[in-house]
């Protein structure tokens, strides 16, 4: 028995891959808006630094995802529009988690409070990847018409 060559290893499961650079490009970007988050919070109010820090990511983030990690020829303001949707949506869900959190449990533990920030983020990030992959990043080709079939009467005559 053979070892699977590097290529069949690499689109075996292309979907894993997608994900885990979905990962990897979302985690480096959060990380990067972190630390930026922390240098602009000294000089502007930290509701600014926060909506930039927010905006700007979201956008770099964008354009990652969509030449890295779900490598789309899909380009323009609509992606971002439809990839900022996803993000104000994962938004309100990890608030959600935390508001229902804090009314079951009036002051958890930091530690309580950051495992369901955490687990919020992890199902939010899972949801989307899921829209980014079939809504936004989904490649848009239309349907074949029937003339375009292998055969078609067209395909047949111009073969015969």
């Amino acid at each position: 028995m053979t070892a699977p060559s590097r290529r069949q290893t690499r689109t075996s499961h292309p979907l894993v891959a997608a994900f885990v650079r979905f990962v990897v490009c979302g985690g480096g970007v959060g990380l990067m808006s972190s630390g930026a988050l922390v240098l602009l919070s000294e000089r502007i109010p930290m509701v600014v630094a926060n909506a930039l820090v927010a905006v700007v990511s979201t956008v770099i983030a964008t354009e990652l995802h969509r030449r890295v990690s779900f490598r789309s020829e899909r380009k323009g303001w609509g992606v971002h529009l439809q990839s900022g949707a996803t993000v104000a949506v994962s938004y309100a869900f990890t608030t959600g988690a935390l508001l229902c959190l804090h009314t079951v449990r009036p002051e958890p533990s930091a530690l309580v409070e950051q495992m369901v920030y955490l687990s919020a983020s992890a199902l939010a990030g899972v949801a989307r990847f899921a829209l980014l992959q079939v809504v936004v990043f989904a490649d848009r080709k239309p349907p074949r018409s029937r003339d375009d079939s292998p055969l078609s009467k067209v395909a047949v005559a111009m073969a015969a």
